[in-house]
């Protein structure tokens, strides 16, 4: 049976996180292989890839090795045993494929490959690209809408199975509707599930089997095969039909990894037609036994409802009094309540002066005691007041200081003490050697008592280490 693609729930794969080397450090050849294949893995979804047979080799193993090639490029591919085993054909050098593959890396030799999952026959693909464009036309049309879905009904009285008289699909269906429900009337309506018009023909059957209401669940099945064998199943004509019809409907077509459109259509979608038959037929044996559980049950519901009545008896009888006994209780029980009443009277006022002592005592409590916050206050004043002081007095002291130190440091005092500053008229600096005194030259002399201007008649440098 050649393999087709289950049908795809989401889109490409999103990216891959990015491997990170040190630039300095060196990596075996191994690691960056293996860090290449896992991010090939992650990043490329699985995918059909068209091309011709070349270098076809069967190994011991079992496993498939070749290459698939176009005009322009090829790549070689490995189909596993588990894989290769279920492959409808063996391809053949130069037939036309296409595989179903992901893109890896064979990490000991370095070398891209596909690691092939399914095969299949050129122009499979066409029909598979008819086959998502009518699905999503009629999903987008509701026909596939989970509200409109129907349970199935638990205990059928009779179903009926459309389908041909020649499939072995229905031998199997029969056979477990033998097995597991022979109580239940089968009623088959027989339509080909192949070739031109078997999809119109299915339909009518469908249409058949409600407008004579002889049955309560239809089971619409056929056995596997490629997507060729399963396109009446496809039809756009029936997956309405099925999706028009009244009585529930059970698609069992094909192998578990067969979809068809009949599937998305039906109320429920069964792996096979055995697993269709199953899901329609309750078991027999399940039934006597679930039957046998509940009589015992019921048996002893009924039991323990005898019994509550029974005690139930006697309680009422334990409440059967004379009329003097109930008009004894009656005096009794009104004294009980004159004397609660009498007693809650005064309990109001009493409770009233309880909380009243409560409130005066937390009242005294918590009232403020003004002398002595007022004795703080007057203290706390008192102890600003010197800090305030103490702090003025050493602020004066040490603005004094500073004075002082200003005085001895002032260029005043020292022309006071008999020194004088001279100033050269042109430059406007300080002189400080002997050898800037020229004849001529233009000086300010600053003395204590204020300045003078004077011009240098005649300069006698000479040599001295102080006064």
């Amino acid at each position: 049976m050649q393999s087709r693609p289950p049908f795809p729930s989401g889109g490409p794969a999103g990216p891959s996180p990015a491997v990170s080397f040190e630039a300095d450090v060196a990596v075996p050849v191994s690691v960056l292989n293996r860090a290449i294949g896992t991010m090939l893995e992650r990043s490329f979804p699985l995918v059909w890839v068209a091309g011709e047979v070349s270098n076809f080799t069967r190994a011991a193993s079992g496993h498939w090795y070749f290459s698939i090639k176009d005009a322009g490029a090829q790549m070689r591919c490995v189909m596993f045993r588990g894989r290769a085993q279920y492959a409808e054909f063996t391809p053949r050098e130069g037939d036309k494929i296409e595989v179903r593959a992901l893109v890896t890396m064979y990490e000991p030799r370095g070398e891209l490959q596909l690691n092939v999952e399914a095969v299949r026959r050129t122009g499979t693909g066409r029909l598979y690209e008819q086959f998502l464009k009518l699905k999503a036309q009629l999903e987008a049309q509701g026909l596939f809408a989970p509200e409109r879905k129907r349970a199935l009904p638990t205990h059928p009285r009779a179903i009926g199975v459309v389908t041909s008289l020649q499939a072995a699909a229905l031998r199997d269906v029969l056979t477990t509707l033998s097995r597991r429900a022979p109580h239940v009337s089968v009623i088959v309506y027989p339509a080909p599930v192949q070739g031109a018009g078997a999809g119109e023909k299915l339909a009518a059957m469908i249409e058949t089997a409600n407008a004579r209401r002889e049955v309560d669940v239809l089971i619409v099945c056929r056995g596997g095969g490629s997507i060729e064998d399963l396109w009446s199943f496809n039809e756009e004509g029936l997956a309405r039909a099925i999706a028009a019809s009244a009585l529930p409907v059970v698609s069992g077509v094909g192998h578990e990894t067969d979809f068809t459109i009949a599937d998305f259509a039906a109320d429920v979608r069964a792996p096979t037609p055995t697993g269709a038959a199953e899901l329609v037929s309750p078991q027999r044996t399940m039934l006597l036994r679930e039957l046998d559980h509940r009589t015992a049950a019921l048996a002893r519901g009924f039991g323990r409802l005898m019994e509550r009545r029974a005690q139930q008896l006697d309680w009422l009888a334990r409440r059967l009094v004379s009329p003097a006994e109930r008009l004894r209780r009656q005096r009794s029980h009104l004294q009980q309540l004159q004397a609660r009443l009498a007693q809650a009277g005064g309990r109001p006022l009493r409770d009233a002066r309880a909380r009243f002592a409560i409130v005066r005592l937390s009242w005294q409590r918590w009232r403020p005691d003004l002398a002595g916050h007022r004795s703080t206050l007057t203290e706390l004043a008192r102890r600003l007041d010197v800090g305030i002081e103490r702090q003025r007095e050493r602020r004066a002291a040490r603005v004094a200081m500073l004075e002082g130190r200003l005085q001895v440091l002032s260029p005043q005092r020292t022309l006071e003490r008999g020194y004088a500053a001279l100033i050269d008229a042109q430059t406007g600096r300080a002189v400080r050697s002997p050898a800037s005194l020229k004849r001529d030259r233009q000086l300010t002399v600053h003395l204590a008592e204020g300045a003078a201007d004077v011009t240098l008649k005649d300069v006698q440098p000479r040599l001295t280490d102080g006064f």
